[in-house]
């Protein structure tokens, strides 16, 4: 790709395909936010089920980036990168025609499959640190829609979301990226595809994407796709990543100990090592990083979603106010919205629950609130059982971070100082793989330039404590559930007892 000195004015497009919505953003190279989009996003969820439109990706796409680059002109625009769910996938036809719905990261109906997929890869999955698949994993669910779909396999294409975008904007095949691959079993030490696991599970050679790695250049966007977009013709479409990965980068804290916890309607954990973290029960498992070394984390069902869902069109600065005065909440909540959870533990049967229902409405949502900083201080401790780095930076990054009470509260469940970017987004992490790529410097380097902190809250002496009885009485009935490990509840009773 020819390069030349970005001006001022230049700006790189990063979009984020998000659970809720699609959005977009434009950046310059100091990090200021020069235009911005976003369209909402629909999805059918039935008990293990959850699908999205993949035609509506592209619409909402559309729309988002014609919005942030309104005022921008065309020659300003450098590139483009795109980050996606981790795990969501679909097959297409040869021309990227959708023939299934995307079955989203959450999604659980392959729950049995995955023993057939460990049985064929279980050598490759323990090399790589995970040791075995999850049910919400992409592997599991390709062989779910091969099984569905028997007579399209032979012009079946495998598309994870971002694929389906990137492809769309280009108008023709590309490479999918190794973040996203990982969850659809690719070898990411010797990043390449473990073919003589695909043979034993059937899936037709011709049905996977080859692989790149994020930053590395798939194309230039097609006259079909700037008319869609206003993106201009021509420019580079850039490998991003997972949603979780794009938020780290989006941090700039790219120094090994560091991590980011993203909390939307899930939470996702992701930092920085410079070697493997292996777990023996797959929970926690490792991207690789664009500059070499690796990401390793983690993503829960438990987030914000079940606010939307418990909460519908309430007040929620009316309920936050409630919340002040019940720290900690007589409620205890495990804020799961859907079934099955991924991290810190995977348990496909585990669902949420309240107890001590009787309390007020101000008690049950400082429970929720509570029990989402609960569950993100368990997978902190279940890393540091894995022997992973976590005393550096903290940042946070998702819709929650609108909320300075809720960053506050979980600084104290926590008992650590947490760091708040200026841009708490997984489009500003695409973004700077998109100016990486088109500026010929490192990833690292381009993400401390281009980010900027907001502020650091420091959690209160006085309050960390006050959290320690409701945190460890979620850690017994889980483990009273079968569902938490008793060799990882033992560990964070350990941790709270220093």
């Amino acid at each position: 790709m020819t390069r030349r000195q970005h001006r001022a004015d230049d700006v790189w497009v990063g979009v984020d395909l998000g659970t809720q919505s699609v959005r977009a953003l434009a950046v310059t190279a100091t990090g200021e936010v020069a235009g911005s989009g976003s369209r909402r996003l629909t999805s059918l969820r039935d008990g293990p089920r959850h699908e999205q439109d993949p035609e509506e990706w592209w619409r909402a796409v559309g729309e988002a980036c014609r919005a942030a680059l309104r005022d921008i002109p065309g020659e300003a625009v450098r590139a483009v990168a795109v980050d996606g769910t981790s795990g969501t996938i679909l097959l297409t036809d040869p021309g990227c025609r959708p023939l299934t719905s995307a079955l989203m990261y959450d999604d659980i109906r392959a729950a049995d499959q995955v023993q057939r997929v460990d049985a064929a890869g279980g050598e490759v999955w323990r090399r790589l640190g995970y040791q075995r698949m999850q049910p919400a994993w992409a592997l599991p669910k390709l062989l779910w829609l091969l099984d569905e779909l028997p007579g399209a396999a032979p012009e079946a294409r495998l598309a994870h979301q971002v694929d389906f975008v990137n492809w769309r904007l280009a108008g023709h095949a590309v490479a999918t990226d190794l973040s996203n691959a990982l969850k659809t079993g690719a070898d990411l030490i010797k990043e390449t595809w473990p073919e003589e696991v695909f043979e034993k599970l059937g899936v037709p050679a011709g049905l996977l994407p080859p692989l790149e790695r994020s930053g590395s250049v798939l194309g230039n966007v097609c006259a079909e796709a700037a008319e869609a977009t206003g993106l201009p013709i021509g420019i580079p479409i850039v490998a991003g990543c997972t949603d979780g990965c794009a938020a780290q980068l989006g941090t700039g804290r790219l120094t090994v100990g560091s991590w980011n916890s993203v909390l939307g309607t899930t939470l996702v954990l992701k930092g920085v090592t410079t070697e493997l973290i292996q777990d023996p029960l797959g929970v926690v498992y490792s991207h690789k990083a664009p500059d070499g070394g690796w990401l390793p984390g983690g993503a829960s069902s438990t987030g914000a979603g079940i606010i939307s869902r418990d909460f519908p069109d309430r007040d929620l600065d009316e309920l936050t106010r409630a919340a002040r005065g019940h720290e900690p909440a007589r409620t205890l909540t495990y804020p799961l919205a859907s079934s099955g959870e991924r991290f810190p533990f995977v348990a496909p049967e585990a669902r949420g629950f309240v107890l001590d229902k009787d309390a007020d409405e101000g008690d049950r949502f400082a429970s929720v609130l509570q029990g989402i900083g609960y569950v993100e201080r368990l997978c902190f401790d279940y890393l540091d059982m894995l022997g992973a780095p976590i005393g550096g930076d903290l940042t946070l990054t998702g819709g929650s971070t609108k909320s300075t009470y809720w960053c506050r509260l979980r600084a104290d469940i926590l008992g650590r100082p947490v760091l708040l970017p200026e841009q708490a987004e997984p489009a500003l992490g695409a973004a700077v793989l998109a100016a990486a790529a088109s500026t010929g410097r490192r990833v690292a380097e381009t993400a401390a330039s281009m980010v900027r902190l907001r502020e650091t809250i420091d959690p209160r002496p006085t309050h960390t404590a006050r959290f320690d009885e409701g945190y460890l009485r979620l850690v017994a009935e889980l483990e009273r559930r079968g569902w938490l490990p008793p060799a990882a509840a033992a560990h964070a009773r350990e941790r709270t007892s220093r």
